[in-house]
This record gives structure tokens, C-alpha cells and sequence, in this order.
């Protein structure tokens, strides 16, 4: 394996894909759909962005005592 192949940013699809239907996001991984959608086709750079949004979100989930 290549290092480029090793340091692509993995899914963090839990396989429980159930979206909340006010925060709009997925109750597993915690993306949007447009972050579920764009991630097949997404660069190195924009999955990286996406993992960041979801860190930030489950930390907020977090502090608010949902997660």
C-alpha cells in the first residue's frame, strides 16, 4: 500500500444511518446529507473538511449533553 492509499481519510459512516429530521444530520456518523453525498467524489482536502465539521458537531452534541 502506498502512503498516499494509506492516509486517505476513512468514512466515519457507523452504519446507522437514521437522519434527525431538525438537525439534519445523520445520527451515526453525524454528517448532512450533502457530506454523505459528496464523500465518494469528494478530494483528500474536502474529506478532511468533512471530518473536521463532523468532530465539531459531535463535540457540540457533546457539551449539550446529546452525545
Amino acid at each position: 500500500m502506498s502512503d498516499e492509499a494509506a492516509s486517505e481519510p476513512v468514512s466515519p459512516c457507523t452504519g446507522v444511518c437514521t437522519i434527525d429530521p431538525v438537525a439534519r444530520t445523520c445520527l451515526g456518523c453525524a454528517r448532512t446529507l450533502a457530506e454523505i453525498e459528496r464523500w465518494f467524489g469528494a478530494t483528500r482536502a474536502e474529506r478532511q473538511a468533512i471530518l473536521r465539521a463532523v468532530a465539531g458537531r459531535k463535540a457540540l452534541a457533546d457539551a449539550a449533553g446529546g452525545g
